[in-house]
């Protein structure tokens, strides 16, 4: 079963239960990635849906921290709700120790040598960690391995 599948097999489901926080929550994520069906002209397979709810995860927990800094625990507790929700579609995110054998791996594949290498110890790793490590997780990683 595909990505969006479940997204939708899962909006039937919080409906059903009138959950309506779980409702708002994935209709959003299944209105972003209708949106970017239709300004694209194309139909988003299960990688491209990751990165995109990946992406509403990583808007969420700026939300979160500007909540926080604006002492809104309301605000603060829906954001933290919605990136449950919406982690529970991703795959388990990977650990730090995966990470650092996964970058040191590619670092040997391209043969990097210096913090000047990083862009292609980066396409490698990303390809490779496929939505279970953010980004900017992976950056931090390979910068640190390759000082």
């Amino acid at each position: 079963m595909d990505l969006k599948t479940k997204l939708n097999d899962s909006l039937k489901e919080a409906m059903k239960a009138n959950d309506v926080m779980r409702k708002d929550t994935l209709r959003m994520a299944l209105a972003a990635v209708k949106q970017i069906e239709v300004d694209k002209r194309i139909s988003l397979d299960d990688g491209a849906v990751m990165a995109l709810l990946q992406k509403e995860i990583k808007n969420r927990r700026e939300a979160l921290e500007e909540a926080k800094k604006a002492e809104r625990a309301d605000l603060a507790s829906a954001n933290e709700a919605e990136i449950l929700i919406l982690e529970a579609f991703l795959p388990k995110a990977m650990s730090a120790d995966e990470l650092r054998e996964l970058v040191n791996a590619a670092i040997a594949e391209t043969g990097a040598a210096s913090v000047k290498d990083m862009g292609k110890v980066m396409k490698v790793v990303i390809e490779k960690a496929a939505g279970r490590a953010a980004g900017d997780a992976i950056s931090a990683a390979v910068r640190e391995i390759l000082k």
